[in-house]
């Protein structure tokens, strides 16, 4: 879910930067240092999974698992993608240097508010699927809708290809619904207090 270099306007690249410092010194904040393992650890399930994609005019769909971060990290998941963002864009020329805050604040944002979403209902074994698949496709079509609207705000030109960058992102989202909610299933039967983060 990369836009690319030399695509968007220099306010909404700023307005991005901007999202992504604020976020980041949010996650900083809340970063408890025993749980470094944990977050490099989801930073680099994060990196990997989003090396997969398929370009769509200016922008990109892939694998993200933004959505299982954020229902694990909570604001930490902001740290944590920029790390992975950033080095996609220099190992791989993924996205880009520009463009890392818009990218950052476009994936990372909808996993937190997604984080917001799904805690309510990690707390019992029957309702963790459910907080899984809404974290896993609930990020995905808020980051769609995201890009759509950085896109949007450019040029009205873009309107057609955001429009056919969130119908894209349907069947990534599908996919990453089922592929976290069996993870945080998974989890939640082995390692629960990883659900539970104390200052997410």
């Amino acid at each position: 879910m990369h836009i690319s270099e030399g695509i968007l306007s220099a306010p909404v690249l700023l307005g991005g930067a901007s999202l992504t410092a604020v976020g980041t010194m949010i996650g900083l904040k809340k970063l408890d240092l025993d749980r470094i393992m944990e977050v490099s650890m989801l930073t680099a399930t994060f990196f990997v999974a989003s090396l997969i994609h398929v370009p769509i005019g200016p922008a990109s769909i892939h694998l993200v698992l933004s959505g299982l971060l954020g229902i694990i990290l909570g604001w930490v998941c902001f740290p944590a993608i920029v790390v992975g963002l950033l080095m996609q864009a220099v190992f791989f020329q993924y996205g880009g240097l520009m463009v890392l805050g818009v990218n950052a604040v476009i994936m990372a944002f909808p996993a937190v508010l997604c984080f917001y979403l799904a805690r309510p209902l990690l707390g019992h074994p029957k309702t963790r699927p459910l907080a899984g698949f809404i974290a896993g496709s609930g990020a995905i079509l808020l980051s769609a809708i995201c890009m759509a609207l950085a896109l949007a705000l450019t040029d009205v030109g873009f309107l057609t290809t955001a429009k056919i960058t969130i119908l894209a992102n349907f069947p990534i989202m599908v996919i990453e619904g089922v592929i976290t909610m069996f993870i945080v299933v998974f989890i939640g039967r082995v390692h629960p207090e990883l659900l539970w983060g104390s200052k997410r």
